[in-house]
């Protein structure tokens, strides 16, 4: 087991940030041959990780990842306009659905407020499942995955 004092030391050595009591007692943790192994992995660890570049992306990568970024806001704009033309329209046709229904006098008020009741309830019904789609959509892990 590696002593959580040795780590310590260890990364202020790599950092180099040790002080002279430091070093020594780095130095004694290195007379033991299990802390030498360690040190030793660690350090050509350290080199690996200094020589390593990131790689730039391409121009056709940044073409293809602008062109996704416009499309998809363009889409989005357009489905916030569809959303409120289907909005104002529905709220229409429920507000002439109402007037009409309760101006004309030929029926019983348990049938006219039974309509009511049934169209308002199914628009509802309707905006929660499309509502719970788009988000279970949005929000599904596994959409990039086929079958």
């Amino acid at each position: 087991m590696i002593d959580e004092k040795f780590i310590y030391l260890m990364e202020k050595y790599f950092d180099d940030e040790l002080t002279i009591d430091e070093k020594s007692e780095l130095n004694k943790f290195l007379e033991d041959k299990n802390y030498r192994s360690e040190f030793e992995e660690q350090k050509k660890l350290k080199e690996v990780f200094m020589k390593m570049t990131l790689k730039n992306p391409g121009n056709d990568f940044w073409d293809g990842y602008w062109l996704n970024t416009y499309n998809r806001l363009e889409r989005g704009l357009a489905w916030i306009f569809i959303s409120i033309g289907v909005i104002l329209l529905i709220g229409f046709a429920a507000v002439e659905f109402v007037d009409r229904l309760f101006t004309d006098d030929g029926g019983p008020i348990v049938i006219k407020v039974g309509l009511v009741t049934l169209f308002f309830g199914s628009l509802v019904l309707i905006f929660s499942l499309l509502r719970e789609k788009f988000f279970k959509l949005k929000k599904d892990k596994y959409k990039e995955i086929q079958r």
